[in-house]
């Protein structure tokens, strides 16, 4: 049986439930997301789980961190594990479109099933869904909001860029 605990931390993004099964992390929350479960099945709170995973957002957030090395343990189907799998190979700082992952899957066809997998993806921020785009470079779909999308992309933006922005 598997053992389900949760917690909240505060964000920049706004409180983020973490929720761990048997002490990985099986999913990252944002408050009025799309998809999120229902709270009765992210087990009982306890605020010691996942220190780690607290620890490095902490330092994502504060941009001293551009990669995770974290257990994970999303749970989803066979075609969703592939498309979550590779959006942690987005490097940080970067962004793919939905029809960049489906070539990668293998058929460009694939676009809309990635688009809905990549919506799907329980455990945001660390698996980076808000790094992909639409094919015109547009922020299309977002299941935390595009508000919050825009602020990720902008927190992980280079200097050099950061340097040229004009708003």
């Amino acid at each position: 049986m598997t053992t389900r605990t949760h917690t909240v931390v505060p964000s920049p993004i706004g409180d983020l439930t973490l929720v761990a099964h048997d002490g990985a992390l099986a999913a990252v929350h944002m408050d009025g997301a799309k998809h999120t479960p229902e709270p009765a099945s992210w087990g009982e709170r306890d605020d010691r789980v996942v220190a780690d995973v607290r620890e490095q957002l902490g330092e994502y957030f504060a941009r001293d961190r551009t990669t995770f090395d974290l257990a994970l343990a999303p749970v989803g189907n066979a075609f969703e594990q592939r498309v979550w799998a590779l959006l942690r190979e987005i490097p940080y700082g970067q962004t793919r479109s939905y029809g960049d992952l489906a070539r990668a899957l293998g058929d460009v066809g694939f676009s809309q099933a990635v688009g809905a997998a990549n919506g799907r993806n329980p455990i945001a921020v660390i698996v980076p869904c808000h790094r992909v785009i639409g094919a015109d470079g547009s922020l299309v779909g977002y299941a935390g909001g595009l508000d919050r999308k825009r602020f990720l992309l902008a927190l992980e933006e280079s200097e050099e860029v950061r340097a040229t922005r004009l708003f």
